[in-house]
């Protein structure tokens, strides 16, 4: 069956019930239908249980089931008696609609109700989205007053529009046309939504008052004399806050076998930082013994993020990382193209393994335990799994074969026992990278080199007058978000396997002052993705009595 099939196969429980397991009775939700629900903020308490993170090698452009791990990983925790509750990404619609699909995880390791998660959920992109483009109309707004002008150089506006799709065709355009009374005339543009540094503020806020707050510290461009304009200059965090109340509180779903799985908040992590809210990360362990999380796409992108700029502001750390990696990854950082990953070949196996060795030392660099999740595909051979598994053992890294799509929980429950024993040997907090009072080349250069494997970093001069305005704006010492390919240790996609000697050039550093970090774009990443050619809408359809088909 497929995936939409597997999740339309299994009757959901009553939400209601789901939050009893992990003491959260019906005064703590707001009912969204039978299946999902908002918990109200105020259920965080201080957090107790120990959190594993869901990290990854570099993958192939399909992904390679870090979900799907991930919430496998937890039913198999809480069938070994471990009181286990998730805490992930929300879907965005471009992916869903694009490549990679949706974000429910797959086959009999899923997060329902599927459809309802991977389309509209419970609005909360809307909301990013709408508090977003709210700010874009005030900045404009203000551009055109003759009363009530800050005098912001139009020039100088870094704030962009957003929305959740991938639309190229909006990277770059013009607003303002028609006319004097249409508005300022001035170059503009659209990120996806879950770039946006509203979703960053989302995921990084501590309560609606800290959300408040940061969105008041947005920095929207300067004045003709030269001068930061922000968004409380605007008096616009009120109004942006009053869209956000409800889409701040986190969202409460279940897995096929019953898991509690918090839903909130979800960034790129190629482009942003990559992982769910704090305020469920931290509501999960402060509601259960073990919380499973994933950081998006690699360790060099989102584990990197969630280590250094995560857990650092949230005072939490992880006891253990698992590391997804998969036959078809290995081969293709081995040199196989993606048509004919399908084929058996162990020697480009053995090829790819450098891609691999790399990712496991850079989980070593913070060090927390790390352990392999071999996650079985239905093309994999015995053969291929036996040989990831002996590099692993012969570089000193326990390696488990899962198979959560096919089996669920019961699929992987020897890797259960594994990350249980990984946790109850981790006796102390992360290591950050970098030092957040080093010189922001002095960060960039760290991770680039130390995570990455670069041997310089170049900077264009466009960085390098963004590198001034941040020493004049005070906000030197903010942790750095990388934006980088997914597809690379390097800031060039071809470039597969461990690449070595190479170099990464930062473009630009955008400032997310609301968010609190600064991001250095490297090589040619886009805040705004396209669609492949043949996206994956063309696949999705409904029937006359409402059913969806095409979805994975």
């Amino acid at each position: 069956m497929t995936d939409i099939d597997i999740a339309a196969s299994v009757i959901a429980k009553p939400i209601a019930e789901i939050a009893a397991k992990i003491g959260l009775s019906e005064p703590h939700l707001e009912l969204y239908g039978n299946t999902k629900a908002k918990v109200k903020i105020d259920s965080v308490k201080e957090p107790k249980g120990k959190l594993i993170l869901v990290t990854a090698m570099t993958p192939t452009p399909a992904g390679e089931g870090k979900t799907t791990v991930s919430i496998g990983l937890a039913d198999a925790l809480n069938r070994i008696g471990l009181q286990t509750t998730l805490a992930l990404r929300e879907p965005s619609l471009g992916p869903v609609f694009g490549v990679k699909g949706g974000a429910t995880g797959g086959g009999y390791s899923q997060v329902i109700p599927m459809e309802d998660i991977n389309l509209h959920f419970t609005g909360d992109f809307a909301a990013v989205e709408r508090a977003n483009n709210l700010l874009a109309a005030l900045i404009d707004n203000n551009l055109q007053s003759k009363t009530r002008s800050l005098e912001i150089d139009p020039r100088t506006v870094r704030w962009k529009r957003v929305m959740d799709m991938n639309d190229r065709s909006l990277r770059n355009i013009v607003v303002g046309l028609g006319g004097r009374f249409m508005g300022v005339p001035r170059e503009d543009g659209f990120d996806i939504t879950a770039a946006s540094e509203i979703m960053a503020i989302l995921c990084m806020s501590k309560d609606l008052e800290d959300l408040k707050y940061r969105l008041g510290r947005i920095l929207i461009g300067m004045t003709l004399k030269g001068e930061p304009v922000y968004a409380n200059q605007l008096n616009a965090q009120g109004a942006m806050t009053a869209l956000l109340k409800d889409a701040i509180k986190p969202n409460l779903v279940q897995t096929l076998e019953g898991t509690p799985a918090f839903i909130h908040g979800g960034p790129f992590a190629n482009i942003a930082q990559g992982t769910n809210t704090l305020i469920a990360t931290k509501m999960a362990m402060s509601l259960s013994d073990y919380t499973v999380t994933e950081a998006g796409f690699g360790s060099d992108l989102g584990a990197e993020k969630f280590m250094d700029i995560k857990c650092r502001a949230g005072e939490i750390s992880p006891s253990a990382v698992v590391m997804v990696s998969t036959v078809r990854a290995l081969k293709y950082h081995g040199g196989i193209e993606v048509s004919q990953l399908h084929i058996p070949n162990v020697d480009a196996v053995i090829q790819g393994m450098p891609n691999l060795e790399k990712h496991l030392e850079n989980g070593n660099v913070y060090g927390v335990p790390v352990i392999v999740a071999i996650n079985r595909f239905t093309s994999d051979t015995d053969q291929e799994i036996e040989a990831i598994i002996d590099y692993c053992h012969r570089i000193g890294t326990e390696a488990y074969e899962v198979s959560y799509w096919a089996k669920g929980g019961r699929g992987g429950t020897e890797l259960a026992d594994a990350v249980r024993d990984a946790v109850d040997r981790c006796n102390r907090s992360f290591k950050p990278v970098y030092q957040l009072d080093a010189p922001v080349k002095v960060k960039i250069e760290t991770v680039a080199k130390t995570i990455y494997g670069a041997k310089e970093v170049t900077y264009a001069t466009q960085a390098e007058a963004d590198l001034k305005l941040i020493e004049k704006l005070d906000l030197s010492k903010l942790p750095i978000c990388i934006a980088k390919t997914q597809s690379s240790f390097s800031d060039n996609p071809k470039k597969r396997g461990r690449p070595m000697d190479f170099s990464i050039q930062v473009r630009e550093i955008e400032i997310a002052a609301g968010a609190g970090f600064i991001i250095p774009v490297t090589g040619k990443m886009m805040r705004m993705p396209g669609l492949p050619n043949i996206p994956a809408a063309e696949n999705i359809d409904i029937d006359r009595e409402g059913t969806i088909s095409g979805l994975f």
